[in-house]
């Protein structure tokens, strides 16, 4: 097949609307629906990090009015790929966990993308982070109740994210990827490349963190999930431990909603069945992080006596 007059191959897919193609010596994006953050956006923020000293990817062309650019191709290796068949998966996650501490030092928040036009971060707002948690109204729970049920339930789980999400203590002064995952960070030439980055925002310290630490993808005994949590918070952690607890709970626990209704949308709309089968993982994070804690007390009652888990 050839695109921009190249022989390419197409890749498989994510989870967004964007095709990938590889090319000989490069990878093409192409992305007709919602291109200016596909490919506009994708691109300021892969300088943002890259001038933070991020390896991201590096713009090679762009043919913005055929909806693509081309990016340096940085192979195959996920550190899903990586990880999954390790046993001891915590000497790569300590390295990883530095990573995420160098995102965190990026204190410039813009940059241009190729048009030449600036490019500011804007700052992830409650609104926003509800909208996205209330996507497991939305597209979850018509698959799990009847319709007598569905708007009672609607309505419980819309007061309980908007109370989790006053509960948040700490302001939302860092980069946040909002999807650093294992999927999205990729080795080549031994150095860690972050990926996806298009919905980076200015947020919560504790948003990427929790990310990474209950990761849908990979399985993680709770014993590991924990030496990160404390690696990271003891190495790198400047600001009040009690806060930084309190908000990646809450965070983790409404980004898994999110992905609940996220998997459900692209299982029904968009026929893509492969993400159901990270639901009853997604359930069993959900459930540790509601364990215990007053902020938790609504939830924890809904989800154990209504069968949710």
């Amino acid at each position: 097949m050839k695109l921009n007059n190249k022989k390419v191959t197409k890749l498989e897919g994510d989870a967004s609307e964007r095709e990938f193609y590889r090319s000989k010596n490069s990878i093409i994006i192409f992305s007709k629906k919602n291109k200016k953050k596909n490919l506009l956006i994708y691109d300021a923020i892969n300088k943002i990090l890259n001038s933070g000293g991020i390896n991201a990817p590096r713009l090679l062309k762009n043919n913005y009015k055929k909806n693509l650019i081309e990016v340096n191709d940085l192979g195959d290796v996920t550190l899903l790929k990586l990880l999954k068949n390790r046993k001891n998966k915590k000497k790569i996650f300590m390295k990883v966990l530095d990573l995420l501490f160098k995102v965190q030092k990026i204190k410039k928040f813009y940059n241009k993308d190729f048009t030449g036009r600036k490019y500011k971060m804007v700052r992830y707002s409650k609104d926003k982070l509800l909208k996205e948690a209330y996507l497991f109204n939305e597209w979850y729970l018509p698959r799990k109740l009847s319709k007598k049920k569905l708007n009672q339930f609607k309505k419980k789980f819309k007061n309980i994210f908007l109370k989790l999400s006053k509960a948040i203590k700490l302001p939302d002064n860092i980069f946040v990827h909002r999807d650093f995952h294992v999927s999205n960070i990729m080795l080549k030439q031994k150095k860690f490349h972050l990926i996806d980055s298009q919905d980076a925002v200015i947020g919560n310290p504790a948003y990427d963190l929790a990310s990474l630490i209950d990761d849908v993808r990979l399985k993680t005994s709770n014993s590991l999930k924990e030496e990160m949590f404390n690696h990271f918070t003891k190495k790198y952690l400047n600001r009040d431990l009690k806060k930084f607890e309190n908000d990646f709970l809450i965070l983790s626990v409404l980004r898994n909603f999110k992905i609940l209704g996220i998997f459900s949308r692209l299982a029904k709309r968009d026929d893509k069945n492969k993400y159901l089968k990270y639901i009853p993982y997604t359930w069993s994070l959900i459930k540790l992080r509601t364990k215990n804690g007053k902020v938790f007390d609504e939830l924890r009652f809904i989800l154990n006596n209504n069968k949710f888990i």
